[in-house]
């Protein structure tokens, strides 16, 4: 498909840079194209009255770590400054990673990272280029390894903001806590499940009330969420590998719901992509563990999920191609015209939608 079918234009005003206080007061615009009122604007707070007892919300519980690191590249006596985003760990000390400027470092380039008086770094962390591949991406074999590794990125790293929002203010120390989940535990991920944002210890009250079930898949969210699409057709473009598991308890309880004929609810377009890859052609679901590079666009049969919690997403995104596959092209440019008419915040920190798959 074209890639332009899928662009739209969005006020920069629209673009939320800090999420709403409390988190589950943002809006929640519901899409149903099969039942009318097909639209109808919400808040997030009244997600239990949307759902049925015995229904299923399924969250990724990745835990978003300082990925972002700032440090220099050393090449004999040259040294210049860099910016290394890592996406995918390959190993006790290797990672795959976005680095800036792509075109300035090669392989058996030093990287350096952190400053003189972090003793736990011993001054700095350190990394060489193992390989380098397209767009910038680079493989780094760092000096650490395993949880020491994992100790030094968190003390010299940075939240990896979005580009929409970095590029209007700094990441500050709000964000350690405004760009995690109340229930992120499984760390590896670089970009946050922005749709579980939303959710607060009342709210989950509020569902446990109400007989809904919570279950937990994790996928680790990859710095490709960030990258915009360079390709004219879908068919041309390069989705990047995230890794991620579902255990067995998880399996049976979400194969048990549909069983009795209740519904699946991802909460993200990440826990969706994970549910879709581990589900067989029937829809039923094993413990799963490895890598997804699943990329969904209008067309595509859905297995596992009939209900998608889900923020706004950029203009000629994957995202929105999912959710326009979910719902249909035509009825997600109908609902994102009304969110942007509507005052909705949209992307990482904004308001969120809740789509009801169309038959």
């Amino acid at each position: 498909m074209r890639v332009d079918l899928f662009d739209f234009e969005l006020p920069d005003e629209r673009i939320a840079l800090r999420p709403a206080s409390p988190r589950d007061s943002a809006r929640l615009l519901t899409v149903d194209p099969d039942t009318p009122p097909e639209l109808a604007d919400r808040s997030v707070g009244d997600l239990a009255d949307l759902l049925d007892p015995g229904d299923v919300l399924v969250f990724n519980d990745t835990k978003v770590i300082p990925a972002q690191l700032e440090g220099i590249r050393i090449r004999d006596e040259s040294i210049v400054p860099v910016s290394v985003t890592l996406h995918m760990r390959t190993g006790a000390s290797v990672w795959k990673a976005f680095a800036r400027p792509g075109k300035r470092i090669k392989p058996g380039d030093r990287l350096q990272f952190g400053h003189a008086g972090n003793a736990c770094l011993l001054g700095a962390l350190d990394a060489t280029i193992m390989e380098k591949g397209e767009a910038g991406e680079v493989t780094l074999g760092f000096d650490l390894s395993g949880p020491a590794l994992d100790e030094a990125i968190d003390a010299v790293g940075h939240i990896p903001l979005p580009p929409y929002i970095a590029s209007k203010r700094p990441e500050d120390p709000q964000d350690r806590a405004d760009y995690q989940t109340i229930y992120a535990r499984e760390e590896g991920a670089v970009a946050a499940p922005t749709a579980g944002l939303h959710f607060t210890p009342e709210l989950f009250e509020k569902l446990d009330k109400k007989g809904i079930e919570r279950r937990f898949v994790t996928l680790h969210v990859g710095a490709g969420t960030f990258l915009p699409m360079k390709a004219d057709d879908t068919s041309d473009h390069l989705m990047h590998y995230e890794t991620g598991h579902i255990d067995q308890a998880t399996a049976d309880a979400l194969n048990a719901a549909r069983a009795r004929g209740n519904r699946i609810v991802s909460v993200g377009t990440t826990s969706l992509r994970l549910l879709e890859s581990a589900a067989d052609d029937d829809g039923r679901l094993q413990a799963w563990s490895g890598n997804t590079n699943i990329f969904i666009t209008p067309g595509y049969r859905f297995k596992v999920v009939d209900r998608l919690m889900t923020n706004f997403h950029l203009p000629r995104s994957t995202l929105f191609m999912l959710v326009s596959a979910f719902c249909g092209l035509d009825m997600m440019r109908a609902a994102y015209s009304h969110a942007i008419k509507s005052g909705y915040r949209f992307y990482s920190y904004g308001d969120a939608s809740l789509l009801t798959r169309k038959n």
